[in-house]
Parts: C-alpha cells; structure tokens; sequence
C-alpha cells in the first residue's frame, strides 16, 4: 500500500494524504461473509454512554474474519484483496480447495493467487499459519493466539509484527510490537509475515469530516467549560487548569496513570515495555 497527497483545492485539503487503493481489487464483498452492524453511538445495553464523542458516521457491514485459522491442512489461493472498514489491515478473500471462502487480514507482500495453508507442517511462508513452537527463532508472525483454539487475539493491526526470539520448554517468548517480551504456549496458533498496509500510521485526515465518516463527534475542552461540568473549567479568560494535573471530567488523573490491573496472565510477562 502506498500513499498519495491530494490537490488541494480548499483548506481542508491541503496536507491531506490518503492511501492509495491501486492494490485492492475491484471485487465487491463477499455476501456470504458479510454481517449488519448496528450503532450504538457508544452506549451500552442500559443506553447508558461508555464511550464519549461517537455516533453518526458511515454505514458499516461487518466482515467475518477467520481468526482461528482451523482450516487445516486444506491449501487456499488468494483470491482478492479487499478494504475493510472496521480495521486498518487490508482483508483476503480465500478460496480453498474444497471450495469455503474466508476472510483473513491481509499479511505483507501477499499477492493474488499466491497459495496458504494452515498446517503444522506449512513450511515457514507469508500466509500460512502453524503453531508457535513449530517456527525457527527470528520469523515475524502476526494474529497471535493466546488461548488456545481461541483464535488470533493480538497483533492484528496495520504494520504490526512480532518476532520469535526462543523457545523454553513449553513456551515460545515473543517480543511484540510493543517491546514486551511474552511467553505464549508453543501450541498456540500464529500467521507467519507482518500484516500488511504499513504506511496507514501516515495517513493524514485533514479535515473534520472525514474523522465524522469514521464515527468520531466534536469533543470540547474542558478548559472551555464551566467549573461545575470540568474540573478544569472556571476562571476568567484563558487560564491553566490550577490542579497538580490534568483531570477527566469525573476527577479521575487522566494523563500517566496505569490503568491495567493485576491478571493471572501477568507471569507470562518476561520483560515489560517499560521500566518501573
């Protein structure tokens, strides 16, 4: 995937960068793999809103992807190589030998009618999946499981990759795009490449609209707001927040405090992406 400016025929336009759709195919989607999205502008099933500043946006189907990769030992062709709306991976549609169809996200350097396989005896390929413990140290993999026959759970999105570094026993230690280094079952299930469309971190919006297209609302600042709906609001004229740091509207630290908790799973954490 590469990137192209755009003319800038009004202000809004001008800086602006979008991806360049050369590499999709002219295919419509696959109906058979398709699903309704329904909006909830944030809310959750009480109405109640979680999540603020979403709503409105374009309409959206959802994509079935196969995540779990269980198709085995049944070779696919790649048979196009298709946007998704919901993600910022390219998707590709696979045909498979005994005639399924299935979506999977589209890894780097994958082209139309190159063939895929999930097996544990795949050789070391982009596109095929195989379990951790069967790859050679140093290959970059993606759509990691971490339960397994869950399915792929991390490294999913545009560009993301992480890297085999050794196997221990009945671990494979992973360094994630992140920098953690993670212990992961060595039957754990994982695609070999790094997921493709590398240069959406270098997207420029633009403009307000396009982030409205995407689901996303005005949001004000608190500064701008009264002192009974901000912490941060009050004073006359243009002032600083006047508390030792920034808050969220409920009072809460909003900047550098950790929010993840304790889990079981945190013994599995080799090395963390930061010092304490």
């Amino acid at each position: 995937m590469a990137l192209r400016s755009i003319k800038p025929t009004s202000p809004g336009r001008r800086g602006m960068v979008v991806q360049d759709n050369k590499d999709l195919s002219p295919n419509k989607p696959k109906k058979s793999l398709l699903s309704v999205k329904h909006s909830n502008a944030g809310r959750n099933s009480t109405g109640k809103i979680t999540v603020r500043h979403r709503g409105s946006g374009h309409k959206r189907r959802i994509r079935i992807i196969d995540f779990k990769r269980d198709k085995f030992d049944v070779p696919g062709i790649v048979d196009s190589i298709e946007y998704d709306p919901n993600r910022s991976a390219r998707i590709a549609l696979i045909k498979y030998a005994d005639g399924d169809w299935r979506y999977i996200i589209a890894p780097l350097n994958l082209t139309l009618g190159d063939t895929i396989i999930s097996s544990e005896t795949a050789e070391i390929k982009v596109g095929n999946s195989l379990p951790l413990g069967k790859m050679p140290a140093g290959t970059q993999v993606h759509n990691i499981e971490m339960t397994l026959g869950k399915g792929g759970q991390i490294v999913r999105s545009a560009g993301g990759a992480a890297r085999i570094q050794a196997s221990e026993g009945r671990y494979t230690l992973l360094r994630l795009p992140s920098g953690e280094v993670r212990q992961v079952l060595n039957e754990c299930r994982a695609t070999v490449g790094q997921v493709g469309s590398i240069d959406h971190k270098n997207v420029k919006i633009g403009k307000a609209g396009r982030k409205r297209n995407m689901g996303w609302r005005p949001s004000v600042r608190g500064l701008a707001m009264a002192p009974n709906a901000h912490p941060h609001g009050g004073g006359e004229g243009s002032s600083s927040i006047g508390l030792p740091g920034p808050k969220t509207p409920w009072g809460k630290p909003a900047l550098g405090r950790r929010t993840r908790g304790k889990k079981s799973s945190d013994r599995l954490i080799s090395s963390r992406r930061y010092k304490k």
